[in-house]
């Protein structure tokens, strides 16, 4: 099976844009802009970006922010003010309501209940942590066969899972 050209370009162009994210998550991004860059309307990028990636360009973003957040709460020598900044969001309001969305508790709740370091404890590789920690949006969450959509996402964002029937 292979792809044909168009779908192949769309592909590369869709790629320059996640790892453009990727590398500046920081900085005030649009997604008309990363449409721009890449002579895309905004509209047919973010419906090609979630066809290929499972979320539209913006989510995505904000996954990324709250990613970098979530590790440098972890590490915890920084405010949730600083991080809130340093992370790219201009709001701690937003800030906070998007990360109690991601994660499932507030940030500073997350900071405190991160565990200390242990003198002389190596850290596990950066990319353990990533995929242990990575925000799901609780709608969206990828599943496991084995495990409901509701407790999947629930696991993921560190909380105990349901297997009931959703909450109302």
């Amino acid at each position: 099976m292979s792809l044909d050209p168009d779908r192949l370009r769309t592909l590369t162009l869709l790629r320059r844009v996640r790892d453009r994210i990727d590398r500046e998550y920081a900085r005030p991004l649009d997604v008309e802009a990363l449409a721009r860059d890449v002579h895309m309307s905004a509209g047919h990028l973010s419906r090609e970006f979630k066809k290929a990636y499972g979320e539209p360009p913006y989510s995505y973003l904000m996954t990324r922010r709250i990613e970098r957040a979530m590790a440098l709460l972890r590490r915890g020598d920084l405010s949730v003010t600083d991080i809130c900044f340093e992370v790219g969001f201009s709001s701690l309001g937003t800030f906070s309501t998007r990360f109690t969305e991601l994660v499932g508790v507030p940030p500073s709740a997350y900071r405190d209940d991160a565990p200390a370091p242990e003198d002389g404890a190596a850290e596990p590789p950066s990319c353990v942590t990533k995929k242990v920690t990575r925000p799901v949006r609780r709608g969206g969450a990828q599943t496991s066969p084995d495990l409901p959509a509701s407790a999947a996402a629930s696991v993921r964002n560190r909380e105990a899972p349901r297997f009931g029937p959703p909450l109302a």
